[in-house]
């Protein structure tokens, strides 16, 4: 041979030690994981949960304002034409403000409508219910309540 030094040899309780090592460490990942795992799905829950809440309070937000401002178009002709001072008609402005919300196309979850009209302005609530389902279990089984409201004053243009 060369001369050269020993080739240096491994030890052969080294792979025993590392297994012995390893033996009990086995199965931490997993349980890391898990845990995980059991605390993302409540975030998950939330996020769908809060986004169909979001939806469904723009398109109740749509409806209330649409009536309210349907109502404020039920001008009392005869008062502006005695006096010139632009009021509503209360009757005509509520079944005005019911009839659009009625109307709406996407009524998603939408429950009650209230209108309460007077001659200087009408207001509108909408009151609509999200049915959770991440959540559920989290509110025992109690819907989301969702409560818009929209106030429109007539005016003349100048």
């Amino acid at each position: 041979m060369d001369g050269g030094a020993p080739p240096a040899r491994r030890s052969l309780r080294e792979p025993a030690v590392r297994r012995a090592r390893g033996g009990a460490e086995r199965g931490t990942v997993t349980l890391w994981i898990l845990g995980l795992a059991c605390c993302m799905l409540p975030l998950g829950g939330l996020g769908v949960d809060l986004g169909r809440a979001v939806s469904t309070r723009r398109a109740l937000a749509a409806t209330a304002d649409a009536a309210a401002l349907a109502g404020a178009g039920a001008l009392d002709e005869a008062r502006y034409r005695a006096s010139g001072e632009v009021a509503l008609d209360p009757d005509a402005a509520a079944a005005r403000a019911r009839g659009s919300a009625a109307a709406q196309d996407d009524r998603g979850g939408l429950r009650t409508v209230v209108v309460d009209a007077d001659p200087a302005r009408v207001t509108v609530t909408v009151t609509g219910v999200v049915d959770l389902t991440l959540l559920r279990l989290v509110r025992g089984g109690r819907p989301f309540v969702v409560r818009v409201e929209a106030t429109a004053r007539p005016h003349l243009l100048p």
